[in-house]
């Protein structure tokens, strides 16, 4: 099978979109909306209309989130990674079960979805990761390495075969950006008055 040169070049955006977010680099953001753009038409096109519809909140998301980082000192060089207090980590996991069980029980009653609890789980764990990339919060990577394990999952079953790649991909650039934006929010905390 030939995969979609659409695909293809949302896959390749992608990379470089998490990428650059690893890095703390504002520029991860004009490239998440070439990735996200062409993702919607992708997902569409494979059922996977939880994903489709997230991609479509991702364009505003990415937008925000280039506003912000820009806003709060990624320009100068400067992110200051955030922390969740474990009250509220748990809180988010709720909403992303929440997310799952709601979309999914939808989609599964009312469309033709192709794995809809999955599909959803993806939509709701990523939109969480999301807005916590959006606000500098460590955790964000917790939720992508989630969401990247099921993607891969999902994007096999549907023979979307460069996008799992992707999603491999992106699961070993969560771990990095784990890694590296703990680095920089344990670094800021050995700073003088922190």
């Amino acid at each position: 099978m030939t995969a979609d040169p659409v695909e293809l070049t949302a896959t390749i955006f992608g990379f470089v979109a998490v990428a650059l977010t690893v890095k703390r680099h504002i520029a991860c953001w004009p490239a998440s909306l070439v990735q996200v753009s062409l993702y919607i038409w992708v997902f569409w096109k494979a059922r996977l209309y939880s994903d489709m519809g997230l991609h479509v909140v991702y364009v505003a998301l990415a937008l925000y989130g280039w506003i912000n980082w820009h806003r709060h000192g990624v320009a100068e060089g400067e992110l200051v990674v955030e922390r969740l207090t474990p009250r509220t980590l748990a809180g988010w996991g709720g909403a992303a079960l929440a997310g799952t069980f709601g979309l999914g029980s939808l989609l599964a009653a009312y469309t033709d979805a192709a794995l809809p609890f999955w599909d959803s789980s993806i939509a709701a764990m990523s939109l969480i990761a999301q807005w916590l990339t959006t606000r500098k919060v460590l955790e964000n990577w917790l939720f992508w390495i989630a969401v990247d394990i099921v993607g891969i999952g999902v994007y096999l079953a549907k023979d979307l075969y460069p996008t799992a790649l992707l999603y491999f991909v992106f699961l070993l650039l969560c771990l990095a950006g784990w890694r590296e934006w703990r680095r920089a929010w344990r670094g800021r905390l050995a700073q003088p008055g922190h």
